[in-house]
């Protein structure tokens, strides 16, 4: 009568039953600690780090001067609006962001102002409207100061690019909600001007800092 090969038979088909029981999700438990430790932790919105998303942050145009007023929509003296020159910088941002070739950069597909009560200083919402206009694109302006972390978790949720125009006070907040704080580059603050932007692109899971000038209205750097 021959022989079974060797490492056959009722012990082999017993040790290879208990290996493939540690595949089962109730198995080993060493297995499934090992597993939970290797997979990535989600960024803020839920989302896996490795997901890649480009938000753009520019702070609101130019505010009027301490005793001066700015305008709302209708021309109306407002302290809470932009002054002329933040007027002429709105109205020049689809050169900056948009569809036609000489754009130096993306066309938003998403695009986030400062919202909040109707008391609060409508900047960032006025600052964003020629562009929204010119993209067709709505302004999403239901986060208010101070909101940031919803406002990241909402900005990585958003079809990308995206861009933010936010109070600058708050910008600081923004991009630590987006993971991107401890990034090489990246200011501490916003520094003391209106004619910058932030752009902040994430590739597999980590976040690069570039800050670039708009170069919109004579006078800018």
């Amino acid at each position: 009568m021959p022989h079974a090969p060797a490492g056959s038979g009722p012990r082999r088909r017993t040790a290879l039953a208990a290996a493939l029981a540690c595949l089962a999700p109730a198995g080993c438990t060493a297995h499934d600690t090992a597993t939970r430790h290797r997979a990535p932790r989600p960024a803020p919105g839920g989302q896996a780090p490795g997901k890649d998303a480009l938000v753009m942050v520019i702070r609101h145009a130019e505010k009027p001067y301490a005793g001066a007023t700015g305008e709302d929509d209708e021309g109306n003296e407002d302290p809470g609006f932009l002054a002329g020159r933040g007027r002429r910088r709105a109205d020049e941002l689809p050169r900056l962001f948009g569809p036609a070739h000489s754009a130096r950069l993306p066309r938003p597909a998403a695009l986030f102002a400062t919202g909040g009560p109707e008391s609060a200083p409508a900047r960032c919402r006025q600052t964003l409207a020629p562009l929204a206009a010119a993209l067709r694109v709505p302004v999403n302006a239901r986060y208010a100061l101070g909101a940031e972390t919803d406002l990241a978790r909402a900005a990585l949720e958003a079809r990308t690019p995206v861009l933010v125009c936010w109070e600058p006070a708050g910008i600081p907040r923004l991009i630590r909600a987006l993971g991107a704080h401890r990034v090489l580059g990246v200011p501490a603050v916003w520094p003391d001007r209106y004619d910058l932007v932030w752009t902040l692109t994430r590739t597999r899971g980590a976040w690069a800092f570039r800050e670039l000038p708009q170069d919109l209205l004579p006078g800018d750097a």
